[in-house]
């Protein structure tokens, strides 16, 4: 029987682990790195695969979007099964298996909502698993499998969603995703991290004080004093919980009148100065900060 792997909307971003700056003991191995990317290919694939299965293209115009919409997504699904197939048959019997997945949607547009998180942290993963290669074979076909990804988040943000295909001059890197698999599975080298969520994620907006929910491990100290790690591109804007670790202060910085990122990872952690596996708390959890073409935020119907 197939693990059964339920992703709960943005909870699930919890399950990831965090790369920046510092190096890792034990660098995974070529095969490790591909069986990753592999894990990623079989979520999006089965994500893909069971959406329009249970949605036809007449709920697809029912719901707003244009009747090309569900052709667009057919060609994004059978990119994904491509995925699955080229590495499958790359990594051979080494080749991690899918589990069953269950995804939180129930209509077209909470398909799409899902879709662009499942990929835009696929976007993110693959950025940074790039660097972790000897072979340079891999690199290249993980590059362009990375490259066809970044086209699919991007043409669900702007012709679906009508939102920026971008979140600003540079993506994210993330570290490798947690993930369920059978026991006879090879084991990936990933971190799990307490689950935070936003009880009124509505109205986080970069200035504003946002609300968080996170448990705290049993090991930690509560002297303690913990920091909000704002993930975005290249920079990790860092500052103290507020309200004795209850909120964050979303930094202004995340969006001013020249440019806004759109699309903020936050992690809660013990470190001041940085971002580390080691001083990760919980997290991280994926803030979305939508802004029209003059850089000023908007708020998006779904």
């Amino acid at each position: 029987m197939k693990p059964v792997v339920r992703l709960f909307f943005f909870s699930a971003l919890a399950m990831l682990a965090l790369s920046h700056p510092l190096p890792r003991d034990g660098a995974p191995s070529d095969v490790d790195i591909l069986n990753f990317a592999l894990t990623l290919e079989h979520l999006e694939n089965a994500f893909y695969a069971q959406g329009l299965s249970k949605f036809s293209q007449k709920d697809f115009v029912d719901a707003g979007f244009p009747k090309w919409s569900y052709g667009r997504l057919k060609q994004i699904a059978a990119h994904e099964a491509a995925h699955v197939q080229f590495l499958e048959a790359t990594l051979g019997d080494k080749a991690t298996k899918p589990c069953t997945y269950e995804f939180p949607y129930d209509d077209p547009k909470s398909f799409i909502s899902l879709g662009h998180t499942l990929e835009i942290v696929g976007d993110s993963a693959y950025i940074d698993l790039l660097k972790l290669f000897e072979n340079k074979d891999y690199l290249l076909a993980a590059a362009t499998i990375l490259s066809n990804e970044a086209r699919h988040s991007a043409w669900l943000d702007s012709a679906i969603r009508k939102r920026s295909p971008w979140s600003g001059p540079f993506d994210t890197p993330l570290d490798m995703i947690y993930h369920f698999l059978p026991s006879t599975n090879p084991k990936l080298p990933a971190t799990a991290f307490a689950e935070l969520t936003l009880p009124d994620r509505a109205s986080a907006r970069p200035g504003s004080v946002t609300l968080l929910k996170f448990t705290t491990p049993n090991n930690l100290d509560p002297s303690t004093k913990l920091y909000g790690a704002f993930l975005s591109g290249q920079v990790a804007l860092i500052v103290p919980l507020t309200d004795g670790g209850k909120s964050v202060i979303i930094p202004e910085s995340l969006c001013d009148d020249k440019l806004c990122n759109d699309d903020v990872y936050l992690a809660v952690t013990t470190d001041a100065d940085g971002v580390d596996d080691s001083k990760t708390v919980a997290g991280p959890v994926l803030l979305e900060f939508s802004s029209n073409s003059n850089g000023v935020l908007q708020t998006l119907s779904f």
